[in-house]
Parts: C-alpha cells; sequence; structure tokens
C-alpha cells in the first residue's frame, strides 16, 4: 500500500470514503505533521455536525443506547459517525469486541462509520 496524501485523502472522504476517514483518523491520533492542513478543514467543514459523548459505569448499556440513537438518525437520513473509545481494563481486557458485537446491525450500514480505540 502507497502513502496517500492528506490532502488526497480528504478529496476522497468529500466522496464518502470510509477508508480516507480511517486514515485521517490514524494520522489525527498520531499527530503527523503533513495532516495538520487536511485536518484543519476536515474540522472546518464539520462545524455544523453534533458531537455527543457518553460514559459510564461497564453494563450501564452505553453501547445499546449508542445504537438505538444511531438507528434513529440513520431513519432520518443522517450519516453518523461513532468512536467507541474502551479503557482497556486490565481485569477485562477490554469491551471492544463486545461494543461492536452490540452494534452489529449497524457495521453493515454505509452511512454509519464505527472506529474503536483503546485509551492509552
Amino acid at each position: 500500500m502507497s502513502y496517500i496524501p492528506s490532502l488526497e485523502l480528504l478529496a476522497q472522504l468529500d466522496g464518502g470514503s470510509a477508508r480516507a476517514l480511517a486514515r485521517l483518523m490514524s494520522r489525527a491520533e498520531a499527530g503527523t505533521a503533513e495532516a495538520r492542513p487536511a485536518l484543519a478543514e476536515v474540522y472546518r467543514r464539520a462545524g455544523a455536525a453534533h458531537v455527543i459523548g457518553l460514559t459510564g459505569v461497564p453494563g450501564s448499556g452505553k453501547s445499546t443506547l449508542v445504537a438505538k440513537l444511531a438507528a434513529a438518525l440513520r431513519a432520518r437520513g443522517e450519516r453518523v459517525g461513532i468512536v467507541a473509545i474502551d479503557p482497556s481494563s486490565p481485569y477485562s481486557g477490554g469491551a471492544i469486541l463486545g461494543d461492536r458485537i452490540r452494534m452489529a446491525e449497524l457495521a453493515n450500514d454505509p452511512g454509519v462509520f464505527i472506529r474503536s480505540m483503546a485509551t492509552r
């Protein structure tokens, strides 16, 4: 796989590419200097986006609520991005897989982007 410049990824993102979105997110996480102009443009364009954050103890229904909320937004024709951040519990080994299983029906929807991440 060859390196694709971030501004080119931005153009692909305009076309709806989930892969371009994932690559730009990875570059944002890494703090890649080359990506900063593209990420600034993403931020500028996303000004009208709604951001909802959920937190709670394990088993409180966060993933279920996210799945229901995403399904309701999709029914209205909205596109949805989900960033599931797992605290990577030293006891359970993390819950990323469980979150993805509970949101499985959304995973095949082209209007839903799901990114699972562990905390660092």
